[in-house]
């Protein structure tokens, strides 16, 4: 074609760079794609009073002997939580390894609703208890993979204390061990507004410009757990607009199973993580992260595993029975409030990865293989983002070993980059 030829695809391609340009940078910053961080399969929920050092490892410790004392079997475990015997049996193994070398992935000491209202003096003692307690996990090698604090919010009548509270736990953790760790993340709780997500921005940006961290370092989650932060007075989606106005700060969002039930006027009895209001809740959550960069996490159960035999069986089958919900609705993530929820937090979470491995596999063996055309199911580029995705989160948590992965044929090298890429971009 000759170059001034107005059919001509490079000048007709150029035309259209032109008139997409700011939609291109719009989504390649609104949109990043999924992270490329490790997610910890649950956040465990303890009253800041009660955090003490080595606390991974008690909980580990109190997991195990429940199993020991209500379930020793796996059969008997396999009765009391309803899953098929051949799967306890074996995901327990890994159960019980797991529980004795990282019982706790996500910790949290929560000055929050699990606290209570107490005065400033013994609040302050137990903010600065709590951030000496992860110093000297950090110190010894025994800290969670991530772990931090939730403060009180940005509602008036807190914040003023919660931003005390964050301030000590801060200069403790930086007085203590010279720099802020890594895995340190903050929790931000009943947000009511965009208003308040920005807010939390301008407070970041103080407190690293006040304690010398770098720009962009404090990173909070988002508590989805009121009304006014699922949607707008005029029915727009409020937590798509606090992800954007977290200008890159927000990490995750976080499901409020029984704050936002009971702000829906569900009564007490059917408030939970599977009632239709939780569902309609999450999936707005759902669509409003997709691709954005952020985490979800669903809640937790309130029914704890204590008790008699038949207690704490019937308590294990529902928790056991809701991770497994979450997992098959897209929620990798929930959290956990008791030492005894860990071994159905674990079990649940390890057979639905190890069920899921070998079609992910297959699946996968046939869409990176030369003879895609004779696979039984033609995989798009985004399921095949979503199987590595299966097969890189049980491995990230135990369920999966690397060489099992690749003694089925896939390249554990290719896992990582195939996750994590951006739905739209070209095939390799």
């Amino acid at each position: 074609m000759a170059a001034d030829d107005p059919l001509s695809p490079d000048e007709l391609a150029a035309g259209l760079d032109t008139r997409l340009a700011e939609a291109d940078t719009r989504l390649a910053r609104d949109y990043p794609g999924a992270p490329t961080r490790r997610q910890p399969v649950h956040t465990v929920y303890v009253p800041a009073d009660r955090v003490r050092p080595g606390l991974a490892a008690d909980w580990g410790r109190r997991a195990l002997a429940a199993l020991d004392e209500y379930a020793p079997t796996a059969d008997d475990l396999a009765a009391a939580i309803g899953l098929s015997g051949p799967a306890v049996a074996e995901a327990l193994p890994r159960v019980r390894a797991k529980l004795a070398d990282e019982p706790v992935e996500d910790l949290r000491a929560d000055l929050e609703d699990g606290y209570g209202a107490r005065d400033d003096g013994a609040e302050d003692a137990d903010a600065v208890a709590a951030a000496e307690a992860f110093a000297a996990d950090v110190a010894s090698g025994a800290a969670t993979a991530s772990f931090g604090i939730r403060a009180k919010g940005m509602e008036a009548a807190g914040r003023r204390r919660g931003v005390r509270s964050l301030t000590l736990v801060l200069r403790t953790l930086l007085d203590r061990l010279g720099a802020l760790p890594e895995q340190f993340v903050l929790t931000l709780p009943k947000v009511t507004s965009v208003e308040q997500v920005e807010a939390m921005v301008w407070l970041c940006g103080r407190l690293e410009r006040g304690f010398g961290l770098p720009e962009g370092r404090l990173h909070f989650e988002v508590q989805v757990e009121t009304p006014q932060s699922v949607l707008l007075p005029d029915g727009t989606a409020a937590v798509a607009r606090m992800i954007g106005a977290g200008d890159g700060r927000v990490s995750a969002l976080h499901y409020g199973t029984y704050d936002y039930s009971a702000a829906c006027g569900v009564t007490a009895a059917h408030q939970g993580p599977a009632h239709p209001v939780a569902d309609h809740a999450k999936a707005v959550m759902q669509v409003a992260a997709a691709g954005r960069g952020v985490f979800l996490s669903d809640g937790g159960s309130n029914v704890l595993p204590v008790g008699e035999r038949a207690e704490v069986h019937r308590a294990w089958r529902l928790h056991a029975g809701l991770v497994r919900r979450s997992l098959e609705r897209g929620y990798y993530q929930g959290w956990d409030v008791h030492p005894h929820q860990l071994p159905t937090r674990f079990l649940a979470v390890y057979a639905f990865y190890r069920e899921a491995f070998a079609p992910a596999a297959a699946r996968l063996r046939d869409y990176l293989g030369p003879a895609r055309a004779g696979s039984a199911v033609v995989d798009e580029p985004a399921t095949a983002q979503a199987l590595a995705s299966t097969l890189v989160n049980g491995w990230r948590c135990g369920a999966l070993d690397e060489d099992e992965i690749a003694a089925a044929g896939v390249d554990p090298a290719l896992l990582l980059g195939l996750a994590t890429r951006r739905v739209g971009q070209e095939e390799a």
